[in-house]
């Protein structure tokens, strides 16, 4: 029983990685393609943001992770629902299963709010702060008629 939660743990660990481990060389690929772009043509489009490197990164991590955890917890609903029916009425597995589906669930809204924290405060430092324009009264004078 040990050994096969042992396995599953590693498995699982390693599905996680391959997915961290794949996006490496597009980011590191798009980081030397704008780098020379930005060389030859300064003015491009695609130089625009070629400094909000920082802030564009936390964003595309954010959406990639919640990404991943919606497909995780995609999967774990459909293992749990799979264990749900195969219980066969036993009290035990059928409330493994529902704990399962109770967690996934939990965890996706989790996630998504985290997702819209995130993306907030990504907003509010990326957005520009204007001053206030205030409206100056006209200034009249009255002159008086010379005499």
């Amino acid at each position: 029983m040990i050994k096969k939660k042992v396995q599953y743990l590693i498995l699982t660990l390693g599905f996680i990685a391959s997915f961290g481990l794949a996006s490496v060389p597009l980011f590191a690929g798009a980081t030397t393609v704008i780098g020379d772009n930005c060389l030859l043509e300064p003015d491009s489009a695609l130089c625009a943001h070629k400094d909000d490197s920082f802030l564009s990164s936390v964003g595309t991590i954010t959406k990639t992770l919640l990404f991943v955890l919606g497909a995780i917890a995609v999967l774990v609903i459909i293992v749990a629902g799979i264990m749900y029916v195969v219980s066969g009425g036993e009290a035990a597995a059928v409330k493994k299963a529902k704990d399962m589906i109770l967690y996934a669930v939990v965890g996706l809204v989790v996630a998504l709010l985290a997702f819209a924290i995130v993306n907030f405060v990504v907003t509010k430092m990326t957005t520009p702060v204007t001053p206030a324009v205030t409206a100056e009264a006209p200034t009249t004078t009255t002159e008086t008629p010379a005499v």
